[in-house]
Order: C-alpha cells, then sequence, then structure tokens
C-alpha cells in the first residue's frame, strides 16, 4: 500500500480507502461478511473507512462500527450528512438545525463519540455556506469531528465555500469527494485544478465506473453485476451512449492485455496516478471482490500506458455526462433558469 497525505492536514491514508457503501442491504453484505471485509482491508494496508448515513438507512454507519470495535484510533473514520434520511423536508441538506442532529444520530450508530471526517454528502443550494461551515466549524471545536470536506461539489462551490470560510473566519473545507474514472473524466477540467489550487485531499469514488471497469461487462457477454439489477437503464447496450462505453471498455481491456494488468489494476491504477488524487475509495461486496481490487495497490502506470488510455477517452470528457451528480441544479430544473 503506498500511503499519501490528506491534503494540508498531515495525516497519512493508503492510496486505496474503503467505501462502505455495499454494507447491508445496498450490497446484500451481511454483518459477519462486513467484518471480513474490514478485517482483510485493514491488514491489507487500508487505513481510511467511509459510509454515509444515507447508506441502508444508517446501516451501513451500524455495521461499520461493529467491524471496527475496539480498534477505533488506528482508523481514519468519515462518514457524510445531507442527504435525505426518511420524508420530513428537514431531515437533510446543510442546515445547522439538522447537521447537529445528523452527526449525534451518526456517531451512536457507528458507536464513536467523534469521526475524523465529516463530509456534506452533496452541495444544499438552499443552505448559505457560512450556515454549514458555522456548524461545522463548532462541531469541529466540540471535539465531534477532527476535520471537514464536501462530496461532488461542482468546482465554483468549491470555490465559494473557500472564500466563505476566509471571509467569515470560519473552518473551511480539506478534502472533496468527487466521481472520477476512466469512463468519466470531466473532473479533470475543472474540479481538480481547483482541489490543487486550495490543497484539498481527494477520495474520489467509482474508480470503476459502477462495474463498467471490473472486467464484467464485456462485449458478447450477459452484464450481471450487482448495479445492472437496480439501474438497468445503466447497462442496456441498446442504448447508444453505452455503447460508446463498451466499445471504450473493449479498448481499454487490450490495453491492459498487453501491459499485462487486470482491468481493475488499470482503472485503479489509472485515478491514483493523477497528482490531485489522494485515494480512490473501493466499495466491495465481497471478499474476492476486495482481493481484486487490492490486487491495485502498488499498481503505477507507466507513461505509454496513460498516453493509451488518453487516446481511448481523451482529458477532461465524460462518456456519460448524464450520470453527473454535480451538474448546476438551473440546467437541471427548468423553472431556475427562467423569470
Amino acid at each position: 500500500m503506498q500511503y499519501r497525505t490528506l491534503g494540508h492536514t498531515g495525516v497519512q491514508v493508503g492510496s486505496l480507502a474503503l467505501g462502505a457503501m455495499n454494507f447491508g442491504s445496498i450490497g446484500r453484505t451481511t454483518q459477519d461478511e462486513a467484518t471480513a471485509i474490514v478485517d482483510a482491508a485493514l491488514e491489507a494496508g487500508i487505513n481510511l473507512i467511509d459510509t454515509a448515513d444515507m447508506y441502508g438507512a444508517g446501516e451501513s454507519e451500524e455495521m461499520v462500527g461493529k467491524a471496527i470495535a475496539g480498534r477505533r484510533d488506528d482508523i481514519v473514520l468519515a462518514t457524510k450528512a445531507g442527504m435525505p434520511m426518511g420524508e420530513e423536508r428537514n431531515h437533510r441538506g446543510g442546515s445547522r438545525r439538522w447537521l447537529v442532529t445528523a452527526l449525534d444520530d451518526s456517531l451512536r450508530r457507528l458507536g464513536v463519540d467523534h469521526v475524523d471526517l465529516y463530509q456534506i454528502h452533496r452541495w444544499d443550494p438552499s443552505t448559505g455556506d457560512e450556515e454549514t461551515l458555522s456548524a461545522l466549524t463548532d462541531l469541529r471545536r466540540a471535539g465531534k469531528i477532527r476535520y471537514f470536506g464536501s462530496s461532488t461539489f461542482p468546482a465554483h462551490r468549491i470555490v465559494q465555500a473557500q472564500w466563505a470560510a476566509r471571509e467569515h473566519r470560519l473552518g473551511r473545507y480539506v478534502t472533496e469527494q468527487p466521481s472520477y474514472s476512466i469512463l468519466q473524466r470531466g473532473i479533470e477540467s475543472h474540479v481538480l485544478p481547483v482541489t490543487e489550487e486550495y490543497g484539498l485531499g481527494v477520495l474520489v469514488w467509482s474508480p470503476l465506473a459502477s462495474g463498467w471497469l471490473s472486467g464484467a461487462v464485456r462485449e458478447g457477454r450477459a452484464v450481471t453485476t450487482s448495479r445492472s439489477a437496480f439501474m438497468p437503464e445503466r447497462f442496456d447496450l441498446t442504448v447508444p451512449g453505452n455503447r460508446v462505453r463498451l466499445d471504450a471498455v473493449e479498448r481499454l481491456a487490450a490495453v491492459a492485455d498487453e501491459a499485462g494488468l487486470t482491468m481493475i489494476q488499470l482503472a485503479l491504477g489509472f485515478v491514483t496516478a493523477h497528482p490531485a488524487v489522494t485515494s480512490a475509495l473501493i466499495g466491495p461486496r465481497t471478499l474476492d471482490h476486495l482481493h481484486a481490487q487490492l490486487a491495485a495497490a502498488g499498481t503505477v502506470l507507466p507513461a505509454d500506458v496513460l498516453d493509451a488510455i488518453d487516446e481511448i477517452v481523451a482529458p477532461g470528457t465524460d462518456l456519460a455526462p448524464h450520470e453527473k451528480f454535480d451538474t448546476p441544479p438551473a440546467l437541471l430544473d427548468p423553472s431556475l433558469r427562467r423569470r
């Protein structure tokens, strides 16, 4: 395992980190299986575990808490808040009212008295930066969190939050957690230059592009990934955009074969090669998945392989832009761009 400094925090984390979204009902993972995955990940040198309150409506946090019991201090523990937690309209977002409650709920589920990194799961356009940053700063002063960060923020909102922190003399986001893979490279043109400018640590999610880069999606083969079961439209190969992705995957597979790498090694080696990226979050459902992904921990792609990838998917290009989660709200809701 390679280790890198998380932004300017001084905290050392592995180039691979364990994402716990699949723990519980989402990934059909039992507590025993989740604990075994955590055990194996820690044994392999992973030291950051990332979860969120909305994963399984709190189930993932509970399972992570049980899996790390007795060894909390050896783990950089991260969770997130802001996504809806039920139908109540105020049980979501970035308000002080909700974040204080949401963090207490997360700490109870995790069975700990603090988390190392508390992240705002999505930018909340209805809440001002000062409101959110003020609440997070107070929670840090109370000792309930050590650092706080953002997740899937558009580049301009990352910049605005940094300026708001400076203007109001508040704590600032020290990390960003964006989606990044060979097939989704858009953040190279906007988000990653901003995180480098402000010295943010970057924890990238979906480096295997929801299974497209796992080796399981190939021409002439039935798609049986877990994601395809509840997001079939993203894997429907009659859709032209998905055909474009499949064509890219086939060409990438040839590059991997020639380099003597698995598709997973190629995919994870690619995202961790970017100088702005601190860690790639892997989200295994099984021990076999974990071991296949851990095999990429020491992968360093040579320049000719990185150049070959650039020829297949150009830098800064998203092959599935409609699946992005950082699109400005006005582009999705016509009422926001009409007088």
